[in-house]
């Protein structure tokens, strides 16, 4: 009756990446839902969020944060000082420029461009704004299904499913060092979905499929621990 009770009631959400694309789509859901949201964007130039901002006057706020850049988390933290939020969603990430290439051909500089935003960088903005979120608040962070390392059965896209594998590692990690804090935590496995780093090709719509990943992550608020989910709530294996 707890965790009904709390994911049945609106808040405050910061997402991190909301700019466009799903952190966008998951802004407008929970405006509609009757949530506050506080959205970060990269630079200065106006965006669909700002759009957003404009057609619900008083409920949305956006702040600027890159988040490879470790001094602009701990600027937000402190624009932030003092506030609760019920959820901090981290969905920022990106991919490798060419996913057809391997481990082997991957270069360097490339490779350290999508670890650190993947996998570094997410867990950087979690460790930095955890005291913002509520004790018994939600920690969750967009991951995927390619970060599965039992589900990798046909190979492709190395690159991008190295990075999603260190991201779950290490926020299984975080979530072993906060064990008893009493927040829930998430890494979301949304599926492919036509975005523009999902590509045309992808099957799914950003329209059918964020009412479903917002609706689970809703659903673990007031469930202690670390969950590796699907759009749908079922459990991915590590």
């Amino acid at each position: 009756m707890l965790s009904r009770s709390i994911s049945d009631t609106a808040g405050t959400i910061l997402i991190v990446g909301a700019s466009r694309g799903l952190g966008h789509a998951m802004a407008a859901e929970c405006i509609a839902r009757g949530w506050h949201v506080v959205g970060t964007v990269r630079g200065p130039d106006r965006t669909a969020l700002h759009d957003l901002a404009d057609a619900h006057p008083g409920r949305v706020d956006i702040a600027q944060l890159d988040m490879t850049q470790p001094a602009q988390i701990m600027a937000l933290r402190e624009r932030l000082m003092g506030k609760q939020f019920d959820i901090l969603f981290v969905n920022a990430g990106t991919a490798n420029h060419n996913q057809d290439e391997t481990i082997a051909e991957v270069s360097t500089e490339e490779f350290v461009r999508v670890m650190v935003t993947n996998a570094l960088s997410p867990l950087r903005v979690v460790e930095g704004l955890q005291d913002c979120v509520a004790p018994a608040g939600l920690i969750g962070v967009m991951s995927s299904g390619q970060g599965s390392i039992a589900n990798n059965v046909n190979g492709g896209h190395e690159v991008y499913r190295g990075t999603k594998a260190a991201l779950n590692q290490y926020m299984r990690s975080y979530a072993a060092r906060h064990a008893d804090d009493g927040r829930a935590k998430v890494l979301m496995a949304p599926g492919w979905i036509r975005t523009r780093l999902g590509g045309a090709e992808a099957p799914f719509g950003i329209e059918e499929t964020v009412p479903h990943i917002v609706t689970t992550l809703l659903a673990q608020r007031g469930k202690p621990g670390l969950h590796y989910l699907d759009r749908e709530g079922r459990t991915v294996p590590w």
